[in-house]
């Protein structure tokens, strides 16, 4: 039997679990436009673990969703996971985002066997981050940054495009082999279910230098000058 608290932070959706084994006890998240997760992640943790009448000591695994994604909302994640593992001397597990979304379609949606998968995450402007799967969520393209322009994606494959960057896909092309399901954002849902296998097999990261994926350097925003 093992529990483990599974974080997600990597878009606008601050999301916790607790797991036992297979079973999600619990799920708390929210959807915040302007990023909630400095108000509001160390608080789901807390209400998450009381409502099972847990304390930190009683878990055996941390898992984080790795990105890639927000900025700030991986870096204020990956430092309450760490913080929790390291404190606890607990085991960290992850996975990617996108694979956490793609997990999560083939939970809700019935895919055809040879579709491809195409979860995208928000880079800002025309760019998402995106990376492609089968449907036994083997990757089938790396996790990149991709500008979204007319010259990409032009077969007869059925695609499945989804994630909070698929809209700006969906602006872009029409197709009747291409199709747009309402899913929008990673879940500390799908994170434990897939950390679950990954504690089975003892599929730990490195505590100590283990990084969210980036994809792109971290670029501030220029202050506003005062009038």
């Amino acid at each position: 039997m093992a529990y483990i608290l599974a974080i997600e932070s990597s878009t606008k959706n601050c999301s916790v679990a607790l797991f036992k084994d297979e079973t999600c006890l619990v799920l708390k998240e929210e959807i915040g436009e302007q990023f909630i997760h400095s108000e509001k992640l160390h608080v789901f943790i807390d209400e998450v673990l009381k409502s099972q009448n847990f304390i930190p000591k009683d878990l055996d695994a941390i898992a984080i969703g790795a990105g890639p994604g927000s900025y700030t909302g991986l870096r204020i994640g990956l430092s309450s996971a760490k913080g929790l593992a390291f404190a606890l001397n607990l085991p960290l597990l992850s996975a990617n985002s996108l694979e956490i979304l793609a997990h999560q379609l083939l939970k809700q949606e019935k895919i055809p066997q040879d579709a491809v998968l195409h979860p995208m995450i928000d880079a800002r402007r025309m760019e998402v981050y995106t990376a492609s799967y089968n449907c036994d969520l083997q990757e089938l393209s790396k996790v990149e940054a991709q500008i979204i322009n007319e010259d990409i994606y032009k077969d007869a494959q059925t695609r499945y495009f989804f994630g909070d960057g698929a809209s700006k896909f969906a602006q872009v092309f029409q197709s009747e082999n291409y199709f747009f399901p309402q899913l929008y954002y990673p879940s500390a849902l799908a994170l434990g279910e897939i950390a679950m296998a990954k504690y089975a097999r003892k599929d730990f990261e490195n505590l100590a230098y283990f990084e969210p994926l980036y994809v792109k350097n971290f670029q501030a925003g220029k202050p506003k000058k005062l009038l």
